[in-house]
């Protein structure tokens, strides 16, 4: 036999095509082509392919070799593709049964000695074989995370001879189950270490019972960082295609997915220093930025004002439609990234503007420049924002001690529930249609809201956040119908974004 087929998988941005590793042998001077637009990595695999093969006790064959990576429009990188060219040479070349690829699909990079090594995206890969009826080989590191995938057979492999061995029928590989740890309560900080604050925890639980974005502004040492690190620990539970979604785009990162963080939600807390690339992702060989890293997540930015106007401004789009498309001369690709912003920001660059204790060193141009740095189009997309003042150590002290995340969490999964039972979402994802039908308030009520947005001189966007957010409320109170008092509380969260442009 002079040819064999073995499958394999691309990536490109969160999806995993599937790609036919054809090997052909042809009689003449020996050469190794590679064709199928491969990329500098796949390029070099001819090298450790060769030097794999020899060092695993096999023979590599003098003849013409022809590797074609299909389909050949598709982009490849990285070394993945090195232990299927590995066995469908070997195939080929008659070494290993070519029946025997049939069943499987390989990934994997091989080293100087045949030994495997791990290779990004394995649960990206694993996840987008579900339903081609076939087992998936993989590097022993890389099959932890693969095999948490449910549906397929994920094998562990450490060199190119157990692969070969395997597919031989002479020792088998073993069969990786999922391995899914607890979730522990410890894996995110507990609300009650924060003292005070009532109405910036207030915030807090509706952001979360709501899907909300939410901004915070205060003096430093307030406690903003600390109820922004304690959001995820309030949110429901992930579900499994959450749970999924998430590890496999953690997956694409240069860092890997750790099965430990198995249905934790993910908090990125990106520096202000950070470019556009890093926070939407991009390269040649485009890469998940923070948005995407944040999936089902939270995305807290610190230091608002901090970051560069420009930066910020490329949050409009995935907030609105949560994912990003990125396009390069040769690649597109399309990152989901539906999370949830969290943002805090001084009051001033001092930070001391309006404190009780401490007097505040800026001028009036200072701070109109300070908070000029926030678009009104990127502050109409924060549904909450909110005041965090400043307490004293007395009343540090004489505070009682605060409700846990755990009683939050209650309360919060059941407005969850009732959003979920009347219209399968959450209320920060209600269309404009669902939210008129969904929200449901006497005509003398809306006369009277629409009266008191315009004399804030609200956006149309604006108005229907406040909406959302009444929704909100109502079913943290558990009750039916938006109420006046609802209303009311939507508009005094919407107050302080009225003065920095909202049209």
């Amino acid at each position: 036999m002079s040819l064999a087929v073995c499958v394999s998988r691309a990536l490109a941005g969160v999806s995993a095509p599937e790609v036919a590793v054809e090997v052909h042998l042809a009689n003449g001077l020996p050469a190794f082509t590679l064709v199928g637009l491969p990329d500098t990595e796949v390029k070099e695999s001819k090298e450790r392919v060769r030097a794999a093969i020899v060092q695993s006790g096999f023979d590599f064959p003098a003849r013409r070799i022809t590797v074609n990576l299909a389909p050949a429009d598709l982009p490849k990188e990285s070394g993945r593709f090195d232990l299927p060219i590995a066995i469908a040479l070997l195939a080929a070349d008659g070494q290993l049964p070519v029946a025997a690829l049939d069943a499987y699909e390989l990934a994997g990079e091989l080293g100087l000695g045949g030994e495997l090594r791990p290779v990004r995206g394995a649960l990206a890969m694993v996840a987008a074989a579900r339903g081609s009826g076939r087992s998936f080989i993989l590097p022993r590191l890389s099959a932890s995370e693969a095999a948490l995938v449910q549906g397929v057979q994920v094998l562990a492999a450490d060199n190119l001879q157990a692969v070969c061995a395997h597919l031989a029928g002479v020792v088998r590989l073993p069969v990786l189950e999922a391995d899914i740890p607890p979730i522990l309560a410890s894996a995110y900080p507990d609300l009650a270490e924060v003292k005070g604050q009532g109405l910036a925890r207030l915030a807090l639980e509706v952001a979360a019972a709501g899907g909300h974005n939410l901004l915070m502004q205060g003096p430093p040492g307030t406690g903003k960082s600390m109820l922004a690190a304690r959001l995820p620990g309030i949110l429901p539970a992930m579900n499994q295609d959450e749970a999924l979604e998430s590890a496999a785009v953690q997956s694409l990162a240069s860092s890997g997915f750790d099965a430990r963080s198995w249905c934790v939600r993910p908090f990125r807390h990106p520096h202000h220093t950070a470019s556009a690339v890093a926070l939407v992702g991009g390269g040649s060989d485009p890469r998940p930025g923070e948005i995407t890293l944040a999936h089902h997540g939270v995305l807290f930015l610190d230091e608002l004002p901090e970051f560069d106007r420009k930066v910020l401004e490329v949050l409009r789009e995935p907030l609105e439609t949560g994912e990003i498309h990125i396009s390069r001369a040769a690649r597109q690709v399309c990152f989901p990234a539906r999370f949830q912003l969290l943002a805090a920001m001084n009051p001033c660059p001092c930070g001391y503007l309006g404190h009780p204790r401490r007097a505040c060193r800026c001028t009036p141009e200072q701070v109109s420049r300070y908070r000029g740095k926030l678009s009104g189009p990127l502050l109409d997309r924060f549904d909450l924002m909110v005041e965090v003042g400043a307490l004293t150590l007395e009343e540090l002290q004489v505070l009682p001690a605060a409700e846990d995340s755990a009683a939050v969490r209650a309360r919060v999964d059941a407005a969850r529930e009732r959003q979920w039972l009347r219209q399968q979402k959450c209320n920060a994802a209600l269309s404009v249609t669902e939210l008129t039908s969904h929200c449901c308030m006497p005509i003398e009520l809306q006369q009277q809201v629409q009266a008191m947005l315009e004399r804030l001189d609200l956006s149309a966007r604006a108005y229907f956040r406040v909406l959302r957010v009444a929704r909100t409320l109502a079913d943290l109170a558990d009750s039916s119908d938006v109420q006046r008092q609802h209303l009311l509380q939507a508009i005094q969260f919407r107050r302080g974004l009225v003065g920095s442009n909202n049209k």
